[in-house]
């Protein structure tokens, strides 16, 4: 499966034009990022459903339902009052459910007998330009942050955009999180 439409590229404001490859901005939605998590999920282990739980803002910014018809999904049921949640079945047995709500975790499944627990953040993820690095650092550090702060049982895992600066972050928070 290809996931490269997952970035939106977008000309970049005047003042961000030259810190990006040919003024072009590569914007990973939050929204993308919880199905990329998501889809990782279903492709990595044994999980056969995903729960996830965008709020209103993610349903603007990304196409759920376009981006999972392109991979084969239909969806079975409708949930809510916005047009993307519901229930979405694969023909390999996958199935993920889009239940627009807070205080879930974003990304949630169940893999044998535990539970992983995902916060998720996008961002910018080919800038110099230190507002949008300082962007990329303060929504891992708020992932962090919420998952501490949450009761969610199981395996709490922080998602953002994989760049130098994220993971060089990552690399000296990861011993404080263990």
């Amino acid at each position: 499966m290809d996931f490269d439409d997952l970035i939106e590229e977008v000309a970049a404001p005047e003042k961000r034009a030259g810190k990006v490859a040919d003024g072009i901005e590569h914007k990973l939605h939050e929204g993308a990022v919880m199905i990329a998590y998501a889809m990782h999920l279903l492709r990595t282990t044994d999980a056969n459903h995903v729960r996830i739980h965008p709020d209103g803002e993610h349903g603007k910014r990304f196409d759920f339902v376009a981006w999972l018809a392109r991979r084969g999904f239909v969806k079975t049921t409708s949930t809510g009052t916005t047009t993307y949640g519901g229930e979405y079945w694969h023909p390999d047995g996958w199935r993920i459910t889009i239940h627009p709500s807070s205080g879930k975790g974003d990304v949630v499944a169940e893999i044998g007998n535990h539970i992983i627990s995902a916060e998720c953040k996008g961002g910018i993820i080919n800038t110099r330009h230190s507002g949008q690095v300082s962007r990329l650092y303060k929504g891992l550090c708020e992932t962090v942050g919420l998952l501490m702060a949450s009761e969610n049982p199981g395996r709490q895992v922080a998602v953002v955009p994989y760049t130098e600066s994220t993971l060089r972050l990552a690399r000296r928070m990861a011993p404080r999180c263990a």
